[in-house]
């Protein structure tokens, strides 16, 4: 709900339990005043206290009032260049070769409904769903109008911020760096948490109280990167996943992004979230405009525990477009860890004969199925199915695994080629490299200028026709490198500094594309594993490959970093071979398969080499993942556990969201002699019922919440536990 108190210039955005304030003051400067637990209204500005800070410059329009100054008021969007030393959200290159930008409260417009962005991935919602607001700044000496975009979903504690510039001026104007959001805040023992790793490795969580100055993470690897992940959370110090005020703040943006925080010298703090400044310039010429990502806010008065459902059920409601609609997506086997590039048609099927039988419903034919394509030197950019390997072509394939009654899927790569395939031969200037130098290779592959749509047009153009040949339902759309040698043909040398940000919206224009000529198609997204695993891809992708790292217990690691942010529903997990390829590990069939079910579950692995006892599991798995799936995929997520603390196991828990039922998961570590009795506190059930627990007995809630679930005593390193609670 948003209410506006007009005569005082008060914007007050309320969500079922919390609070987001603005002002517009005496000096048209429109200020943060609060966002947190939800308040029943009043102007939050006698917050803002004023004095006299030396080498604090004051406005013009202060006149002698030494105790206003920029530097230090909170801001709504900070500006740079005119007395505000702080993190800036907004830095303008003018006509004059200045880089100052002064902004000021101008008006506001009030929309039923959700914004959209065009060429954006954005959070929807109808009227009944969600209000928009639209605060316009301007600044009158630039010519230049900021509108600043609010969306409030009240049902979920979520606020969304996206920001568009205008130029209303008659020179060119360019942008050198545009923020998405900036969070002010009076007070600064907060602690920062970012999400951090590497390939293989990714979104472990690492927290650390606000230190003067500032700290933050951020990519310039053209895509979101495996080393950090566009979600923050700010929160007390003592704030934990059931109790303390806590902020989540993500930037629906698979590029290269900056968040940063600044504890003052006032102990005051600041977040700054957007595209990163870095190589980044963008000219608006008279008239045009630019619209930043955006943005999503959660606050919890209630822990990490809160913020994390509610980012979750945003999400599947209000960001995914599922073309499912909600059903249930199908058990993939995947063949790349069972085959790798070597593999025949018939071996392929030979894996979905065994699959199939085992309640597997969907055969996805990975990498090596088009062009000269025997190893990662050749043959990306050249969509055409190796009828060596597949005769009669993806047609033939597709109808073998069919008759299986299994559907098929594939993957593909479009952003990237070999300098051996016909594609680079033929236009060799299609390709990211800097004029004069030569290009840096990753996986012996260069990167293709998706900011230019004839090259998106050639290549989609390819794989449409690869789409059309036969009833492909899935699509896995890899990304195995990052971006160098920026630097793009079609673009004059004055707006290069547009190419990272084009090429992001070149590969949404491809998704989009994909989707709208292909509407039944489900498509994961992979990027090294989750080197793109952001909000902005899921608007196009439902689920995202977690990492390429299937250990079970690395993953459990992984999979908790990301639980902090994105459902379970988005996080492409699947049953592999042991020893694991990536850590030589060997855990048990049944473990590996309870992690792979914190995910969208599915297998990797050649399944003909298994015994019948494994395949015997292997079924077992599959038919109570189906059984459970809407509990699994759509339930209340709690994290009961750290798997970052070493202790004696790692647990988590799904409640539906009545209560009726639950499903707990748990992995033990390495075995040890003599153990200790353990008991697992439950959570998120109703007290005031009764459950039984794997068909047996009968448990009050309360007291399995309060008292707990005594454990049994495990025999083996990485054994697994499931619980299924049913409402009696």
């Amino acid at each position: 709900m948003i209410v506006i108190d007009q005569s005082n210039r008060v914007f007050t955005l309320h969500t079922r339990n919390t609070t987001y304030q603005m002002k517009a003051d005496r000096h048209n400067v429109l200020l943060h005043t609060w966002y947190g637990p939800r308040i029943c209204g009043g102007d939050l500005s006698y917050l803002v206290r004023y004095a006299d800070r030396a080498c604090a410059p004051n406005p013009e329009e202060a006149g002698t009032d030494r105790t206003y100054s920029l530097n230090t008021l909170p801001q709504e969007y900070s500006t740079c260049g005119v007395g505000d030393f702080r993190l800036p959200s907004i830095e303008l290159e003018l006509p004059s070769g200045s880089h100052t930008c002064d902004l000021r409260y101008a008006g506001y417009e009030l929309h039923q409904g959700k914004y959209a962005l065009e060429g954006l991935p954005a959070f929807f919602g109808g009227e009944p769903d969600a209000q928009t607001l639209v605060i316009t700044l301007e600044d009158a000496a630039a010519q230049v109008a900021v509108e600043l975009y609010y969306g409030v979903f009240e049902a979920f504690d979520l606020i969304t911020r996206a920001v568009r510039v205008v130029n209303r001026g008659c020179e060119a104007v360019r942008l050198r760096q545009c923020a998405s959001l900036c969070l002010d805040f009076l007070r600064s023992d907060l602690d920062l948490i970012t999400f951090n790793g590497c390939h293989l490795m990714e979104r472990c969580p690492d927290r650390a109280a606000l230190r003067l100055g500032v700290q933050g993470a951020g990519s310039v690897r053209g895509t979101s990167s495996h080393q950090h992940n566009p979600f923050v959370i700010l929160c007390d110090h003592n704030a934990n996943e059931d109790y303390g005020l806590c902020y989540g703040a993500m930037l629906l943006y698979s590029g290269n992004f900056q968040v940063q925080t600044e504890r003052s010298q006032y102990d005051n703090a600041r977040l700054v979230m957007g595209i990163h400044p870095y190589q980044f310039c963008w000219t608006l010429e008279p008239g045009q405009s630019f619209t930043a990502p955006e943005a999503a806010l959660v606050c919890s008065p209630s822990g990490f525990g809160q913020m994390s459902r509610q980012l979750h059920r945003a999400i599947r409601e209000h960001l995914i477009h599922d073309p499912l609609e909600g059903g249930r997506r199908p058990v993939l086997i995947n063949n790349w860890e069972a085959t790798y590039f070597d593999f025949t048609a018939d071996k392929l099927v030979e894996i979905a004969q065994t699959a199939a039988p085992l309640g597997i419903e969907l055969f996805v034919m990975d990498d090596g199925w088009f062009g000269k394509r025997d190893d990662d030197n050749a043959g990306l950019g050249d969509w055409s199915v190796n009828l060596e390997k597949l005769p009669g072509g993806i047609q033939a394939i597709a109808g073998r695994v069919e008759h299986l009654g299994m559907k098929f899927g594939l993957w593909i790569e479009p952003e990237m080629v070999n300098e051996d395939s016909d594609l680079y031969r033929a236009h060799p200037d299609w390709v990211f490299r800097v004029p004069g130098r030569s290009p840096a290779r990753g996986r012996n592959q260069l990167v293709l200028d998706f900011s230019r749509q004839d090259v998106r047009d050639h290549i989609y153009g390819q794989i449409k026709q690869v789409l059309s040949s036969a009833g492909i339902s899935y699509v896995k759309w890899d990304m195995n490198r990052s971006l160098t040698d920026v630097w793009s043909a079609a673009l004059p040398a004055q707006r290069q500094g547009e190419v990272y940000h084009r090429y992001v919206l070149g590969v949404y224009d491809m998704l989009s594309r994909m989707l709208r000529d292909f509407p039944g198609l489900f498509i994961e997204g992979c990027c090294g594993g989750g080197g793109r695993f952001d909000a902005g891809m899921l608007y196009y992708t439902p689920q995202i490959w977690c990492s390429d790292n299937t250990d079970a217990i690395d993953r459990l690691r992984i999979q908790y970093g990301t639980s902090f942010c994105y459902p379970v529903s988005t996080m492409g997990a699947h049953v592999s071979a042991v020893p694991n390829e990536s850590n030589g590990r060997i855990t048990p069939l049944e473990t590996r398969g309870v992690v792979a079910m914190s995910g969208t579950f599915g297998y990797e692995m050649d399944l003909s080499k298994c015994t019948q006892e494994e395949r015997e599991t292997i079924r077992k798995q599959t038919a109570f993942f189906k059984e459970h799936y809407d509990l699994i995929q759509r339930g209340d997520y709690y994290r009961l556990s750290d798997p970052f603390q070493n202790g004696p196991y790692t647990a988590w828990e799904q409640v539906s969201p009545d209560g009726s039922e639950a499903l707990v998961s748990l992995v033990t570590g390495p075995a040890i002699a003599a153990p200790s009795f353990l008991t697992l506190h439950l959570k998120g059930l109703d007290p005031n019922a009764c459950y039984q627990i794997n068909g047996q007995g009968s448990y009050p809630g309360d007291l399995l919440m309060q008292a707990g679930y005594p454990l049994p005593l495990f025999c083996g390193d990485y054994q697994s536990l499931q619980l299924y609670l049913s409402a009696i």
